[in-house]
């Protein structure tokens, strides 16, 4: 049996929680990067031998448009695999049951559907320091019992929560601007999943093309680059509610 990672992660919340899942099973891991714009899907062969963890986070309840768009790229080959969606502890919604959908137009055999909870990409108060030693334990635990139904040969799909039509997704709008102390360096051109960044000039950054991932503020080497506190503060405050009350890891298998 192979383990293969399909994760779109741009500040690193996913692939922790990717991290934890197949680290517990135990074997060596392909890795895919779903959010490397470079990245070629010929060279992903897939077959039913195969495990596949493909995790992406919640984008106000959807899966990533640029996520679906890469995942649809790649045959799944009949592999059997388990769909991950990692939101910022306010609500994942359609998230999860989009992924499904997607994975099994793929080719995938979708067999279990995890939602699991790290630090909000934008809004750092929120879920801070997740996923923490109580998700850890959980998530080694939910990784077992998949591993335990890929082992025994299980298949069926699980009951995903989530609705059909989707909600409607809703725009970036926080998009990050480069500040007084950006040096040009062009990192944040370079690793930006939407090529939304121009390599020329790093200060200019292309709205249309932003998907506020905020990889772009979470790796500028000197933290020049910010987004509107104003509009920040009141999407924060219009969340706040429901991010206080502590959610936990779940499990549909």
């Amino acid at each position: 049996m192979r383990i293969v990672q399909i994760v779109f992660s741009p500040t690193g919340g996913t692939q922790r929680v990717a991290d934890l899942i197949t680290g517990a099973w135990g074997l060596p891991v392909t890795q895919f990067d779903l959010s490397d714009p470079a990245a070629g899907c010929t060279e992903l062969q897939l077959d039913s031998q195969d495990l596949v963890l493909i995790a992406v986070p919640s984008f106000g309840g959807r899966v990533p448009a640029l996520a679906i768009q890469r995942l649809g790229n790649i045959s799944g080959g009949g592999a059997r695999c388990a769909v991950v969606c990692v939101y910022g502890n306010r609500a994942y919604e359609d998230t999860l049951i989009e992924l499904s959908d997607a994975a099994a137009r793929c080719g995938f055999e979708v067999i279990a559907g995890v939602a699991a909870i790290a630090e909000h990409s934008i809004f750092h108060e929120y879920a801070t320091g997740r996923p923490d030693a109580q998700d850890a334990a959980r998530l080694q635990d939910i990784a077992r019992r998949i591993l335990d139904k890929a082992g025994r040969g299980g298949s069926g799909a699980p009951a995903i929560p989530g609705n059909h039509p989707y909600k409607k997704a809703g725009g970036g709008g926080l998009v990050p601007k480069a500040e007084s102390g950006c040096t040009g360096c062009g990192l944040c051109a370079t690793k930006c999943p939407a090529g939304a960044i121009d390599p020329a000039d790093p200060r200019q950054t292309d709205p249309q093309k932003c998907i506020s991932c905020m990889r772009c503020v979470s790796i500028c080497p000197d933290s020049a680059r910010k987004i509107n506190s104003l509009k920040a503060g009141a999407v924060a405050l219009a969340i706040k509610k429901a991010c206080l009350v502590r959610k936990e890891c779940e499990l549909y298998i």
